[in-house]
């Protein structure tokens, strides 16, 4: 099994007794969470995203003696692996698109926006403002965080409008 790929549990009945494939099957989707219970959940995981991506930049840059750029974008790749576990586990029950695999392609893509916004921003206020490298990092975060939960809400963890309830064109 990938990363991409999450095994659903065997459903079961009060006995705790397994149930076949097929009565697992029916169960109704999962509801989506209120707006604010997404976002607030998206930023405990964000938090806990942000430890391991902070974290993994200092270590990097600091004991493994790497440029501050280039730890920075590994590190937000380790925080953005942990955000999407997160993510699909605990804020967004609703799911947009159907293939995992092409979920996570997608949450990766618009992580590297992400990423672009990070690099930009901590060089931007590194080199051109003198901001230390770790106080530049918890600035770009707020900018990161947002784009990330939009564009993530938006285009994968929304539910699709069932087909007839377009609005009409008005000419």
């Amino acid at each position: 099994m990938s990363i991409c790929e999450i095994e659903p549990l065997p459903a079961a009945d009060a006995s705790g007794l397994e149930l076949a494939p097929l009565a697992s099957a029916t169960l109704a989707p999962a509801a989506d969470l209120p707006l604010v219970v997404q976002m607030a959940r998206y930023l405990v995981v964000g938090g806990v995203a942000f430890v391991a991506d902070f974290g993994a930049l200092y270590v990097l840059t600091e004991f493994g003696h790497i440029h501050y750029l280039e730890s920075a974008a590994i590190a937000f790749l380790f925080g953005m692996a942990v955000n999407y576990v997160l993510s699909v586990s605990w804020v967004f029950q609703v799911r947009a698109v159907k293939s995992q695999r092409l979920e996570f392609l997608l949450f990766a893509l618009i992580g590297l926006v992400g990423l672009g916004f990070n690099q930009l921003l901590l060089r931007g206020l590194t080199e051109g403002l003198a901001v230390y490298y770790l106080h530049a990092k918890l600035i770009t975060t707020g900018v990161v965080l947002a784009w990330n939960f939009a564009a993530r809400k938006l285009l994968l963890f929304t539910s699709p409008r069932p087909s007839g309830t377009e609005e009409p064109v008005h000419s």
